[in-house]
């Protein structure tokens, strides 16, 4: 018995060749994408630049209480060092969504982490995990609309 194996489909470049969709304002999923990347942008970069001046909240009091003690110095200065991530993540999002993206994800699952191993932070917790799903949502479209390094 002759085994057919299917040939794939000529009418249509392979998805890793096929260049990025033209920004259309009228569509809903480039809408969509531009709507993520910037909130993606501005968000991190604000939120950045408050670990510093600590005007929004008393950030050092998220900090789990095993994180400070693993860090040296104290919770404002490894605050510092996160603002200045965040600040760097929203400028990646801002240039690359495509990769972007991926690193505020990552950051986000960093925090979430940080929020569940101190207890009555579940709920922001939660929210986190929301933000994380859309930072991944973005770096899906950021696929479609935003090309790859090396390519225009």
């Amino acid at each position: 018995m002759a085994v057919t194996i299917p040939r794939p489909r000529q009418d249509r470049p392979p998805a890793a060749a096929a260049a990025p969709l033209p920004a259309d304002l009228r569509d809903a999923r480039y809408q969509a994408y531009a709507l993520m990347r910037l909130a993606f942008t501005v968000a991190p970069i604000a939120f950045g630049l408050d670990k510093f001046t600590n005007v929004m909240v008393d950030w050092p009091s998220y900090l789990a209480p095993w994180v400070n003690d693993i860090v040296p110095g104290s919770g404002q200065d490894l605050m510092y060092v996160i603002g200045a991530v965040e600040i760097l993540a929203g400028i990646a999002v801002l240039v690359k969504p495509r990769y972007g993206a991926y690193v505020v994800a990552a950051w986000l699952g960093a925090i979430i982490v940080n929020l569940l191993t101190y207890s009555g932070f579940y709920d922001v917790a939660l929210r986190d995990f929301g933000l994380l799903l859309a930072a991944l949502t973005l770096a899906r479209l950021a696929s479609v609309y935003d090309a790859p390094f090396g390519r225009r």
